[in-house]
């Protein structure tokens, strides 16, 4: 629920709400449904609910008691703006987030619109990172409107990359991650997809991060890129 992380562009997750629903084709086969599934069936009782959105509130303030900064990814097993997160609770989420200073948080959702109509009357700190996926081209309205949203670090998770996106206007984002679908049934993903994404990342100053190929075994596939790995960051500061 809370803890360290494997996950390739962060050091640790905090999942003070749990839960989602699916809400474009990047969701078909989503890895925090079937992990969900398989803790719950385990008798993890904060998995009661399988997959139905569950408030953690007791889990709230834990990222105050880490007093080593990390890099916190937030609801790596749901989504913040989900359509049934009260306000109030977003709003505390933000709060922790606001006290435990040391630390920088990434957010990321699809759900972008609720992102940006709640965006004036959050008190946006200055460690949080906001970040959109955009799994296709269908999807590229996400990253217009987190560009109005005041995060001082925006950044667009390109995966489960689907398809190519063909130019993609990356003003005002300062980071960019491209990855495949892992899973038993991952969807593939072409080489020059992710190509397309580095040069125009790099060509508009924007950092990127290539995570996975992805894969039925995403290990054995690596993440490699033309022979390097790229592990750029948006701010080695803050």
């Amino acid at each position: 629920m809370a803890g360290l992380s494997t996950i390739e562009w962060t050091n640790a997750t905090w999942n003070p709400l749990t839960g989602c629903t699916k809400v474009s084709e990047g969701c078909l086969n989503c890895y925090a449904e079937r992990l969900a599934n398989r803790l719950c069936a385990a008798g993890n009782k904060r998995y009661n609910n399988g997959f139905r959105l569950t408030l953690h509130r007791d889990l709230l303030t834990a990222p105050i008691m880490w007093r080593t900064p990390r890099l916190v990814f937030v609801n790596s097993m749901s989504d913040l703006f989900h359509e049934e997160t009260p306000d109030e609770f977003i709003h505390l989420v933000f709060g922790t987030m606001r006290k435990a200073s040391w630390h920088r948080f990434q957010v990321l959702t699809k759900r972008s619109e609720r992102l940006l109509k709640m965006a004036p009357v959050i008190d946006w700190p200055e460690n949080v990172w906001m970040g959109v996926t955009v799994e296709s081209a269908r999807h590229l309205d996400r990253i217009d409107q987190l560009r109005r949203v005041p995060s001082r670090i925006r950044f667009v998770s390109f995966e489960p990359l689907l398809e190519p996106i063909m130019a993609p206007d990356l003003s005002s984002i300062h980071w960019s991650i491209v990855g495949g679908e892992s899973g038993p049934r991952a969807r593939h993903m072409n080489a020059e997809w992710v190509r397309i994404l580095r040069d125009a990342s790099v060509r508009q100053g924007v950092s990127f991060f290539f995570k996975q190929w992805g894969g039925t075994i995403k290990k054995r596939n690596g993440r490699l890129l033309d022979g390097m790995f790229w592990d750029q960051m948006p701010d080695k500061k803050h």
